[in-house]
């Protein structure tokens, strides 16, 4: 099985790439009113300096940023020579502690723990952001090296760290979106009727690999009642004639997300379900249409959410519309009611809107789209929305 997308072949991101980033991180902190960053092992560290652990541990290993300063990555010494063959290595300096050491206060001094007052009884000391995934017991390390400090959330803090794309990063997402629209196509040709859900899964996950994926992250084959569930796992129900079947699934492809979603019928629909399949595939556009640079990311769920609703639907539409993609195929920015970032040109999100009817059967439509910068959008998926036929 071989790949038609005609961007297989990328040049890898640089040491000024990684540095660049690196600095606009430390630049955003200082203008959010933070101290610095503390970066875990995770998705924020691959992005800023390309460096994944082979393995996370307790032992602390964190990226430190701060404006003015030069990134520092502290690492175990035993995991070092790892580190320094990271792409982004050459832009940041390692220091590494042995067991026995304490590595908080070899971090401490990192950051600049006095600054102006903060917290309701305004004492002093000074805001630091850190990675979500960080380990609780790492940062009650921190804090007890640095206990005039406070911390806060990345997502929080710097919502937008990760979330405009460069001309290459668009790439990637290109090429993981069209792999994705191959192993649909495939899809549709395997049987459904009379083989168990997981079956599909395993054809669908066995598509996106041949397809060029690294890495696939989840499946959702969700026939009859069990489409009603938007994240039902593939289970042993045997597939039947007559159902609608939600197809979601996506990975990594060059570092970069896959997401998409379409819901099949095996053999003719009611016209129930195409009325249904038929409003959230004009939901999905609504919300599509409504993407441009510079309206609310709350926008486009009120768009989607609004088409479903005045078809008295409204109830069994359970989720927000989207949710942004890049080196996770789940990272801020979201599409949903009270987000008020703007869409930016770059910034990459799924529009999803669904329909679920308790035990009886679900519908979702996805696509990964992008604001551009001529003012328009653009998707990442471009298989038909219209319901496809499966035997």
């Amino acid at each position: 099985m071989s790949s038609t997308d005609p961007t297989e072949e990328f040049v890898p991101f640089t040491t000024d790439d990684y540095r660049a980033r690196m600095a606009r991180a430390a630049e955003s902190a200082a203008g959010a009113g933070l101290a610095g960053v503390l970066v875990a092992p995770g998705p924020d560290l691959v992005y800023l300096t390309g460096y994944q652990p082979t393995a996370i541990t307790e032992r602390l290993t964190v990226l430190v940023l701060a404006a003015g300063r030069e990134p520092v990555l502290v690492v175990p010494t035993l995991e070092a020579p790892d580190a320094a063959k990271a792409p982004g290595a050459a832009a940041l300096t390692l220091r590494d502690w042995t067991d026995g050491k304490d590595p908080y206060a070899l971090t401490a001094p990192l950051l600049d723990a006095s600054g102006p007052p903060h917290g309701p009884e305004g004492a002093g000391g000074s805001r630091i952001g850190i990675s979500d995934n960080a380990w609780a017991m790492h940062l009650l390390g921190l804090q007890k090296a640095l206990p005039d400090t406070s911390y806060v959330s990345l997502t929080e803090a710097l919502p937008m760290l990760r979330a405009v794309k460069d001309a290459h990063e668009l790439a990637r997402i290109a090429a993981a979106g069209a792999a994705a629209d191959q192993a649909y196509g495939e899809i549709l040709k395997v049987r459904f009727a009379g083989r168990k859900e997981t079956d599909v899964a395993a054809d669908l996950a066995a598509l996106l690999l041949g397809f060029g994926h690294s890495q696939v992250d989840f499946t959702v084959v969700g026939s009859g009642p069990n489409g009603a569930n938007p994240h039902h796992e593939a289970g042993d129900r045997v597939i039947e004639r007559g159902d609608m079947v939600v197809l979601d699934f996506g990975g990594l492809k060059h570092g970069y997300g896959s997401d998409t979603t379409r819901t099949v019928h095996v053999g003719e629909p009611t016209d129930e379900e195409r009325r249904v399949h038929d409003l959230v595939r004009e939901a999905q556009q609504a919300g599509f249409e409504a993407v441009r640079p510079g309206v609310a990311c709350q926008e486009v769920d009120r768009a989607a959410r609004k088409v479903i609703a005045d078809a008295g639907y409204g109830e069994h539409f359970i989720h927000r519309t989207g949710h942004g993609i890049g080196v996770t195929t789940h990272e801020p920015p979201y599409m949903i009611e009270g987000e008020e970032l703007p869409v930016v040109p770059g910034m990459c999100f799924s529009i999803e809107p669904g329909v679920y009817l308790p035990g009886r059967f679900g519908v979702r439509i996805e696509d990964i789209v992008t604001a551009t910068e001529d003012g328009g959008r653009r998707r990442f998926n471009n298989t038909p929305h219209e319901m496809a036929i499966v035997e």
